[in-house]
């Protein structure tokens, strides 16, 4: 009988290989992604897959700013109850607010017009699974795995929900739940605290801060993703946690560069893969050789000595 930490790295690693590989036999993937920027540079894996001949199934809500725009595979949407326009001023009244906030205070910024945007948000989750007919679609479509944006979380409670193994693609996650759910270690007396602005040498000082913000997050971010774990307690038999939900990612696909986050710890299941929330960029114009100065280039050798 295979053990259960073999089956735990083969799940990954067979997931890595259905994304990855152009050899491979092509799978059903069940795609859960987020609106606006962060929609660029996911839509650009997206369309990658589905040419290498990959069926992807997309379920997206019906209102949103981004995700209407065509693909090339199946597509499922689901009523919301708020409107465009809601999103807009949500989205206005968070972003002035942000202008406005210290990094020092930004816990204030996620209490305020923060948390009432991202309530808008996690409100797509429950929309989705009020819809039965889509639910059940899902159900009996036998995906092989599940790619998906946790911004919002939906995607996190879908892919438990249907226990399908889960590629997750992010800039980064709220709160320490990455580290959590990874068994990344993430010593506080070197790793500061996201926004903080400290460095990876803290003095003794700046590290009690770093443990008292760290501890603030611990005790807030509960009552910040209260509505998702209402929802998840209406969907599964059991009281889930959290923890739950993030330990049940396969791989995480960091959209980042590690050179722009602090000296820390990663997990194999942890890889970067660049790009933060962008369109995919364009190729430079040619220059020829004629268009440089005698004196331009005089001056670009005195420059490299």
């Amino acid at each position: 009988m295979m053990s259960t930490a073999m089956r735990t790295t083969l799940i990954p690693l067979c997931v890595c290989l259905l994304l990855a590989s152009s050899l491979s036999e092509a799978g059903k993937l069940l795609v859960v992604p987020m609106d606006g920027s962060h929609w660029f540079t996911m839509r650009s894996v997206v369309e990658k897959l589905i040419r290498r001949g990959h069926e992807l199934v997309v379920v997206m809500p019906e209102v949103s700013w981004q995700l209407g725009q065509s693909l090339n595979c199946t597509v499922k949407s689901y009523k919301t109850s708020h409107t465009l326009e809601d999103m807009d001023l949500a989205m206005k009244d968070f972003a002035e607010t942000h202008w406005k906030v210290r990094e020092d205070d930004i816990l204030s910024l996620w209490s305020g017009s923060g948390y009432k945007f991202f309530e808008l948000m996690f409100s797509h989750c429950r929309s989705l699974f009020n819809d039965k007919k889509l639910v059940e679609y899902l159900k009996e479509s036998s995906f092989d795995a599940i790619f998906l944006d946790p911004f919002d979380m939906c995607g996190l409670v879908v892919a438990k929900y249907l226990s399908l193994p889960s590629v997750v693609f992010t800039r980064g996650v709220f709160c320490h739940y990455l580290e959590e759910a990874t068994q990344c270690p993430h010593p506080l007396s070197y790793v500061p605290v996201i926004l903080l602005g400290f460095s990876d040498v803290m003095t003794f000082k700046e590290r009690v801060w770093n443990h008292i913000i760290h501890l603030q997050g611990r005790l807030f971010c509960h009552h910040f993703f209260k509505t998702v774990l209402a929802l998840a307690s209406e969907v599964f038999p059991e009281p889930v946690t959290l923890y739950d939900l993030f330990s049940h990612t396969s791989i995480w696909l960091l959209r980042t560069d590690f050179v722009l986050d602090y000296p820390k710890p990663v997990m194999p299941n942890m890889v970067y893969v660049g790009g933060i929330n962008c369109h995919e960029g364009k190729p430079l114009s040619k220059v020829s050789s004629s268009s440089f100065s005698l004196e331009g280039l005089a001056c670009f050798d005195i420059l490299c000595k």
